[in-house]
């Protein structure tokens, strides 16, 4: 037999197997994560008929080379493109992941680990973290209790759901922080009832409450003071009572300068006289008394009619009148005329007013505008002022007014009846302190912050530390922006709710990250990688797996973080095939020529053969 035969026999072999390779990569076009293959082909062996000899100096005999016959090819090697990055699919799904790099994901059946470039993964009924295809777990790195960080250690399978995931713990405030701008013009601040300014924090079950403050002034540029006016339970919006509240600190009891008015609800009768100068020069005053009676007709002289411009016919129907604090005189009778007349031009009136009479049905109470001090017992005068009122009298005529529970140190009675609080002792609060140049903070009890002392009234509650140190004392339109947020500027501190788990997320370094519906996350674990020193030496399993090899090198059992080999992960992204249908096309191409060339070395072969064999004939 002819050796050339043999060859074209082993040439339509390999081409055969380079067919196959290339069928298969074409028919891997659309497999996840698939790496395309291809074939180098290298010559079989030589029969060698003569040795190659040297050359011989003595007789000047060159050397020969050898003279060998090739006895075909065979496969030298199937080459995986293991390290092409395959292109990106976008699909949505958070646990659909794409490795960008030269790493391998690893999953395990339970007995042995696999590697694989394929992230299309799915959540199992026992919460594992698995691959859709095969249902193999998918290793990574358990998370340290103490930290809460994922701890570097040999991989283990990734549970992302389980009972204690699937809820976060509540915890109670333990932080809070005031911002915004305290406006001296503000007239909430310069109010009774201040600034409000509300607080909600949780307690240890994660029961929500609204602590209540008020910011006040005191009338000094620079100095207010803050107050704990009441704590709420937000679920049902009522106080948690006074038992409670009388156990709860917040800064102490102090002595407050105020500017709080308060009116009386009665109409009063002032006492004293309205001088009314007349335009006509050398005519006498007028000295009417304020507040009293007085018959116009026909008791009244011309000058006063002609002082608040009353008419003969006019002032015929008029009976009785009084002049008021004002100057102004004001018709009592008979009621159909009722009427009040100010002065005429030209005149002017001083009032002259030396007290007030607030009269409730038979009882008067006479007030003599000024100044007055109470120190729990006894009200004095600061002025030297008469007819100092009794505490009782004060409360039955200023609705209201409870002198004692609202710790009333000093107090000013003005003419028409009005009481304004000049000083008052408060309890539950606090100085706060403003530079009155720059108008930023200077302190809150003496310092940047203050405690809401909640831990004495319930065991639940946690106390509260209150930074006020970013506010400002400075002008914005005569409007407050103060208020209150649980949490400091980090985020710390905030207490939460019990939350439940509303979704999971990926990042690129392979971190599992579950988020709640209280606003807080948890770290469930993180994906582990492997390389290896010859990804080409991996075996491939079928199922898009490899497993190492002693050409590849060995798996630790740790794995790396992806992030540390300059890598990373996508979420919602796979790789698709790296498969390059124009190469392949063009190999099959050359494959066939290749393939049909050798079949001519056997035709040709076959018919040297015939002819031999027709030599005998």
């Amino acid at each position: 037999m002819m050796r050339s035969l043999f060859s074209g026999v082993a040439g339509l072999r390999t081409h055969q197997t380079k067919m196959d390779v290339i069928g298969n990569n074409i028919a891997n076009v659309n497999t996840t994560a698939y790496k395309s293959q291809s074939t180098t082909f290298r010559d079989l062996m030589y029969q060698t008929t003569q040795a190659a000899s040297g050359a011989n100096a003595a007789t000047g005999v060159g050397g020969i080379n050898a003279k060998q016959i090739g006895l075909g090819v065979q496969v030298g090697a199937i080459n995986t493109n293991i390290g092409g990055q395959g292109s990106a699919q976008n699909t949505g799904n958070a646990f659909d992941i794409m490795i960008t790099g030269d790493a391998f994901f690893i999953v395990s059946n339970g007995l042995e680990n696999f590697f694989t470039r394929d992230g299309s993964f799915y959540v199992d009924g026992a919460g594992n973290l698995a691959m859709t295809s095969t249902g193999y777990n998918v290793m990574g790195w358990q998370v340290d209790p103490t930290t809460g960080d994922p701890k570097k250690d040999t991989v283990s399978p990734l549970q992302v759901m389980n009972a204690a995931n699937m809820t976060y713990s509540a915890a109670a405030t333990t932080d809070a922080r005031v911002t915004g701008i305290v406006d001296r013009n503000d007239t909430s601040v310069n109010s009774a009832s201040g600034r409000i300014m509300n607080l909600e924090f949780y307690d240890s079950l994660g029961y929500l409450y609204t602590g209540r403050f008020s910011i006040h002034s005191t009338g000094a540029e620079g100095r207010y003071y803050v107050t704990l006016d009441d704590i709420l339970d937000s679920g049902t919006g009522e106080s948690i009572g006074r038992e409670l509240l009388d156990s709860v600190t917040f800064g102490g009891t102090m002595e407050v300068e105020t500017a709080l008015g308060r009116s009386c609800t009665m109409t009063p009768k002032l006492g004293g006289t309205v001088s009314i100068a007349s335009p006509v020069a050398g005519a006498a005053a007028l000295t009417p008394t304020i507040g009293d009676d007085i018959s116009i007709h026909p008791g009244l002289s011309q000058d006063y009619m002609d002082a608040y411009g009353v008419g003969k016919d006019e002032a015929d129907k008029i009976e009785e009148a009084h002049v008021n604090e004002k100057g102004q005189l004001v018709v009592t009778k008979p009621a159909t005329s009722m009427k009040t007349y100010s002065l005429a031009s030209g005149y002017t009136a001083t009032p002259n007013i030396t007290s007030a009479e607030i009269t409730i049905g038979a009882n008067t109470i006479t007030l003599a505008p000024g100044s007055y001090a109470y120190d729990g017992t006894t009200i004095t005068s600061t002025d030297g002022g008469a007819n100092i009122p009794s505490k009782d009298d004060l409360q039955a005529f200023y609705n209201g007014l409870d002198i004692s529970a609202e710790k009333i140190r000093a107090f000013t009675i003005e003419p028409d009846g009005t009481l304004t609080i000049t000083r008052k002792e408060v309890d539950n609060s606090a100085n706060l302190i403003y530079d009155s140049t720059t108008g930023l903070f200077d302190s809150v009890a003496g310092g940047d912050s203050i405690v809401l002392g909640l831990n004495g009234a319930h065991g639940k509650f946690s106390d509260i530390t209150i930074d006020f140190s970013t506010t400002k004392n400075v002008s914005n339109g005569g409007s407050s922006t103060v208020g209150a947020s649980k949490g400091t500027t980090k985020g710390l501190g905030t207490g939460r709710k019990e939350g439940k788990m509303i979704g999971i997320s990926i990042a690129k370094s392979g971190i599992i990250t579950a988020s709640y519906d209280n606003g807080m996350s948890r770290c469930l674990g993180q994906i582990a990688t492997a390389t290896f020193a010859n990804a080409s030496g991996l075996e491939k399993q079928g199922d898009n797996l490899y497993s190492a090899t002693m050409n590849s090198g060995d798996f630790d059992g740790i794995g790396e973080n992806i992030e540390d080999g300059g890598g990373y992960m996508q979420s919602g992204v796979l790789e698709m095939s790296n498969v390059d249908l124009s190469q392949e096309f063009t190999e099959m191409i050359t494959t066939q020529r290749g393939f049909q060339a050798n079949s001519r070395i056997i035709t040709v072969s076959d018919t040297m053969l015939e002819e031999l064999t027709n030599l005998k004939r």
